[in-house]
């Protein structure tokens, strides 16, 4: 299994961090949405079997890489739903129940190209996400925990665009 592509600081714990519904209603989304952790998991892991297979080895480890890193996040956010008053369970708002994902999000496009692409602007919508997450946040703890998977996000962003630059060359 490859090494988890991350920044090198450690994330903070959810120790102290008591039920808050604000919080939980704000950071449940980036858990299990259209947008979350759990959907670039699965899109990265589709994606790397269709590098390996064109014989993009490198490519294929180093999005497996990535979602090895966002396994990281979707641990953590399940930790911080848990304290935060909710199940974790694969939804978008894990107090409800309702709003169950589905797997019919992950881009599934059939080109190299495209599937970088796609990577590309799920990795922009997880930074925005964050970064609106961060602007609503009032518990500061909460938001240190985001910020600091925020910092991997970018790090995902520029790892691709790199990857995406070499490949048009």
């Amino acid at each position: 299994m490859p090494k988890p592509i991350q920044v090198d600081l450690p994330y903070p714990t959810t120790d102290g961090i008591c039920a808050d519904a604000l919080s939980l209603r704000i950071v449940s989304p980036a858990y299990a949405s259209p947008e979350s952790e759990l959907n670039t998991i699965l899109q990265y892991i589709y994606h790397s079997f269709n590098f390996s297979k064109q014989g993009y080895k490198d490519v294929a480890e180093t999005l497996v890489g990535i979602a090895v890193a966002e396994m990281g996040h979707l641990e953590i956010l399940g930790g911080l739903i848990l304290v935060l008053g909710a199940q974790p369970v694969y939804a978008q708002y894990p107090s409800s129940g309702f709003n169950f994902y589905s797997a019919k999000y992950v881009a599934y496009s059939r080109s190299l190209k495209n599937m970088l692409e796609d990577d590309i602007i799920a990795e922009k919508h997880a930074i925005s996400g964050y970064e609106r997450m961060l602007k609503c946040l009032k518990n500061e703890q909460v938001k240190a925990i985001i910020s600091r998977i925020l910092q991997d996000e970018k790090l995902h962003l520029q790892v691709l665009e790199s990857i995406l630059n070499k490949f048009n060359s």
